[in-house]
């Protein structure tokens, strides 16, 4: 199993996104008997914004290939998404115009667009510092919505969250978030084990 592990928030060792990506990780490790993991921190190495450069042998679009062809050859994605203002960091956003290429993540055929990359499972460690998967902040979340979008877009179905919110209200519900992510990263199953 290929593993792809992207962190994105700018909290280094404060984030609780990074602690959760790093235990996912670790939880399908101990599931899977070959797990090969490619690591990137975007935010200790931000990828320059896309813009449509057209000289292949420029730094950043050598750059950009790496990104895409590692996200294809991964089998598996585990990705920290903080919500930033109701969603992504920027740096999250600049790695996800680099996976979404047309004719190589999805294209535009005669029924509208098809999505090129299914197959793979990506887990998704969302940290928030409000509540909003349910109640009067819900409609706000542009966060989770983006991520199964542009992932379903590029034919991806297998988007599981992990999350913990409501982290910036106080000592309790903090803990109960970080609790109730545990318990969620406790019950991943490797593909390969579910397959068993």
């Amino acid at each position: 199993m290929k593993l792809l592990h992207i962190d994105s928030s700018a909290l280094g060792g404060y984030s609780v996104s990074r602690q959760l990506t790093a235990d996912i990780v670790a939880e399908l490790q101990r599931n899977t008997a070959a797990a090969s993991v490619q690591y990137h921190d975007l935010a200790a190495k931000p990828l320059p914004h896309w813009t449509p450069v057209a000289d292949a042998s420029d730094p950043v679009v050598v750059l950009g290939n790496q990104m895409l062809e590692e996200f294809l050859a991964a089998d598996v994605v585990v990705i920290g998404a903080p919500m930033y203002n109701f969603g992504i960091p920027s740096q999250l956003k600049a790695w996800i115009d680099r996976i979404a290429v047309a004719g190589k993540t999805f294209r535009y055929g005669a029924n509208g667009p098809e999505g090129l990359a299914g197959g793979k499972r990506v887990i998704i460690a969302s940290s928030r510092g409000g509540m909003y998967a349910s109640g009067p902040a819900a409609v706000m979340d542009f966060q989770e919505s983006y991520l199964r979008t542009v992932f379903g877009f590029i034919g991806i179905t297998n988007v599981e969250f992990v999350r913990a919110e409501g982290l910036n209200m106080g000592d309790e519900p903090k803990a109960l978030a970080l609790q109730s992510a545990q318990a969620a990263i406790g019950s991943l199953i490797a593909p390969e084990a579910k397959a068993a």
